[in-house]
């Protein structure tokens, strides 16, 4: 079931500003911008790179296992210790938020995975786990029924609660039918808004292909 790609996020302390970004250190320093200049704070890989464009804003983001920190190419040695350790305490902050949100939206993902068994399947899709996942860029949900395992696109989210039910259902059918065949989709026929669902996915794909327009112009 397509689905579409994440953005990278960017934590930000200012307004959005255009960033040096792939120049080489000798132009960057012909320009009188000092190098980027990788290290460690609190055994953390961190790279400072500094802009002369950027004039107030500090910005900060994951790349790999190193931390990117966006500064001013004015800024002081000391303001630059400061904000790196501001930027890297947002960041930490905001993914152990992240992690926590994920870890109650799993606990009931995995209720609601309950009661819909128990609902349309007599209780007999009994899985080992239930979890929003990132990664899945080509399909909806997914099941291993080796592993009593159900992962659901966090594109799912913020679609219609039916919508989500649907594709969890879908993927609990799955552990006791591995197939698409006659019988798969004879476990489907209780939940009534099957054809719904499937018609919403469906049009959320080829509205994902339909071309963007260009500004100013609309449909006929």
């Amino acid at each position: 079931m397509p689905a579409g790609a994440e953005p990278r996020r960017k934590l930000s302390t200012g307004p959005p500003e255009s960033r040096t970004v792939g120049k080489s250190d000798r132009s960057r320093h012909a320009k009188g911008i000092p190098p980027r200049r990788p290290g460690t704070v609190e055994g953390v890989p961190v790279e400072i790179r500094r802009s002369a464009r950027r004039t107030r804003s500090v910005s900060a983001y994951r790349e790999g296992d190193r931390t990117i920190v966006l500064i001013p190419a004015r800024m002081s040695e000391a303001e630059e210790r400061r904000w790196v350790g501001v930027m890297l305490e947002k960041l930490a902050a905001k993914e152990k938020d992240k992690e926590r949100r994920a870890t109650r939206g799993d606990a009931e993902l995995a209720e609601r995975a309950g009661r819909l068994s128990d609902r349309y399947l007599d209780g007999r899709a009994r899985p080992d786990s239930v979890r929003w996942v990132t990664n899945q860029n080509s399909r909806w949900g997914s099941c291993t029924p080796a592993e009593g395992s159900i992962r659901l696109s966090h594109r799912l989210q913020p679609m219609p609660e039916y919508v989500v039910d649907y594709v969890l259902l879908h993927e609990l059918a799955h552990l006791l039918v591995p197939g698409h065949g006659p019988d798969f989709w004879r476990l489907l026929e209780a939940y009534p808004r099957t054809e719904r669902a499937r018609g919403y996915l469906e049009g959320v794909v080829a509205a994902d292909r339909l071309p963007h327009l260009p500004d100013g112009d609309h449909p006929a």
